[in-house]
């Protein structure tokens, strides 16, 4: 496998992968270099664990790797999570769910007993302004967008490359993303989006922070925060 800050960062995690363990998986593309690792480790080290994927896309990848998956009703706590971000911010507030998974990632995340987070450094860097994903119910979609806008910028989030129509998630649902500047008060932000009628889930991950973030750095090795 490439030497990447992605990689670097991806197999770091597999450190903290024992015997025995019941582990969550969040889902993207650092994600996916875990579980490719982690699957050569299982069969290297002949280790018996139990995975609890996040999404359809890192499910279908951990079956094809031969790992054993169940659900978060088998296993309501999970030992520990891993899972990627889109942006980490310096109080370690993350913004998750430019691929979709947001609500289940945090299901998994925010019902483990730790959750670590995986990035390369360029996800570290400080943003100039947020994107915030927001799961909607279709059913409510205009009324909720409409309430979004009062934060930022709110827009329903289409598909490209061919296919019509807004981005559907795992639950059926549709993504409204804001747009907002820097420095609002993210862990109250969180808590409000969610008590709007419609809103299934937001990506703020505030409220219940990761215990590690590995981040693979430009020039090798990694770095913990």
């Amino acid at each position: 496998m490439r030497d990447t800050p992605k990689m670097r960062a991806a197999y770091y995690a597999t450190t903290f992968i024992r015997d025995g363990i019941v582990l969550g998986l969040g889902s993207g593309t650092t994600v996916k270099a875990f579980v490719e690792i982690l699957a050569s480790k299982v069969a290297k080290d002949n280790l018996e664990i139990i995975v609890i994927p996040s999404s359809s896309d890192i499910e279908i990848l951990a079956l094809k790797k031969g790992l054993k998956i169940a659900s978060l009703n088998e296993y309501p706590e999970p030992e520990l999570a891993i899972d990627g971000a889109d942006i980490v911010l310096n109080d370690k507030t993350l913004i998750k769910g430019r691929g979709g998974a947001l609500t289940r990632e945090k299901i998994i995340d925010y019902n483990s007993k730790e959750y670590y987070i995986i990035v390369d450094y360029t996800k570290t860097i400080p943003p100039l302004h947020l994107t915030i994903p927001v799961e909607v119910i279709p059913f409510a979609w205009k009324n909720v967008k409409r309430k979004l806008n009062s934060y930022g910028c709110a827009s329903l989030r289409m598909c490209s490359g061919g296919k019509l129509g807004p981005i559907i998630t795992d639950n059926g649902n549709f993504i409204i993303d804001i747009s907002l500047n820097v420095g609002a008060n993210l862990g109250e932000l969180e808590k409000e989006i969610k008590q709007i009628p419609g809103v299934v889930e937001n990506g703020i991950f505030a409220l219940k922070k990761p215990k590690k973030i590995i981040v693979g750095e430009k020039e090798g090795g990694i770095t913990l925060l």
